[in-house]
Order: C-alpha cells, then sequence, then structure tokens
C-alpha cells in the first residue's frame, strides 16, 4: 500500500528502511534519509510512525537506556551511516 504519495513510498519501503537501519530509524525523518527523500506534504507522517512501531515491536514501546533501540542511541548516530545501511541491505 502507498504510504506517502508525494514521495511514492510503500508501506514496504518503510518496513524494509526499519530493518536496514537497525537500531537509529525510529522518526518519519530518518526514514525519509533512509530513502533518500524527504517529506513533502507530511500527512503520511503519523503512518509512517504507526509502521516504525510495529516494525520495532514491543521494543518500541519499552525500550530502556542499555537498549540499542533507544532514543539516546538513536541521536548518537550520524544519518549517513543509516542511509549507507539502507543501500547495502537493498543491495
Amino acid at each position: 500500500m502507498i504510504v506517502c504519495s508525494c514521495n511514492v513510498l510503500s508501506d514496504h519501503d518503510v518496513r524494509n528502511a526499519v530493518s536496514a537501519a537497525g537500531d537509529l530509524a525510529r522518526h518519519p525523518k530518518q526514514i525519509y534519509g533512509c530513502l533518500g527523500c524527504s517529506a513533502e506534504c507530511g500527512r503520511c507522517a503519523r503512518t509512517i510512525k504507526t509502521i516504525i512501531d510495529e516494525a520495532l515491536g514491543a521494543c518500541a514501546k519499552a525500550c530502556c537506556s542499555g537498549c540499542p533501540h533507544s532514543h539516546a542511541a538513536a541521536n548518537d548516530e550520524p544519518a549517513q551511516e543509516v542511509t549507507q545501511a539502507f543501500a547495502l541491505a537493498a543491495s
């Protein structure tokens, strides 16, 4: 299903970006970066956030500071590494 009409992103694209990015992709902005685009109208951001939460599972709701999915870990790494991880996974 297409979740972003502006960038023609499907729910599969978003799930693949979350998987490829590992512990870094927790916000729609990070997913756009992984997929080489940016938010246009922003209507899809809530849906993308829901897909991210579903893809990360229970960890998305209950991360502790030691968890690699924690907000602190997501903010420590540069976005370029996320893009590189997705590029490798897409190959």
